[in-house]
């Protein structure tokens, strides 16, 4: 199958299962998921859904269970807003890339942090010296 079907149904399921995740699906233990992608076979058969969920571990852990139980509603769901000869086997993916993203920023603004108090201390160190050259 061409690869530009593939990634044209590939974005197409990412928007519908985001919705259906937004919309539709009742379960308290879902909270805040993002779909951050979607990987789909070169049949369209199987498809694999990256997502990224926040919240405490436990509220990770219950977000992630609630998921796994609505797979068959979000296939049937899939299957009545897309037109396609099967309907993908769905599974589901932690994507880690936006918690590791989060830490490489954390990191940069420490180290950001760190060099302004050096030019700080720096700076006040060069103005003591000066000062005592002026006495």
């Amino acid at each position: 199958m061409s690869q530009l079907r593939v990634e044209k149904v590939q974005e197409l399921m990412k928007q519908e299962i985001s919705e259906i995740i937004l919309r539709e699906l009742k379960d308290p233990r879902i909270g805040f998921v993002t779909v951050t992608s979607v990987e789909c076979t070169g049949d369209l058969r199987e498809a694999k859904i990256y997502v990224s969920l926040m919240g405490s571990e436990k509220q990770v852990k219950d977000c992630w269970a609630g998921l796994q139980s609505s797979l068959g509603f979000i296939r049937r769901e899939i299957g009545q807003r897309i037109r396609l000869r099967f309907t993908p086997e769905i599974s589901f993916a932690l994507d880690k890339s936006l918690d590791y993203s989060a830490h490489i920023q954390e990191l940069l603004l420490k180290i950001q942090k760190d060099e302004q108090q050096k030019e700080t201390a720096a700076q006040e160190s060069q103005a003591e010296s000066q000062a005592k050259e002026d006495n």
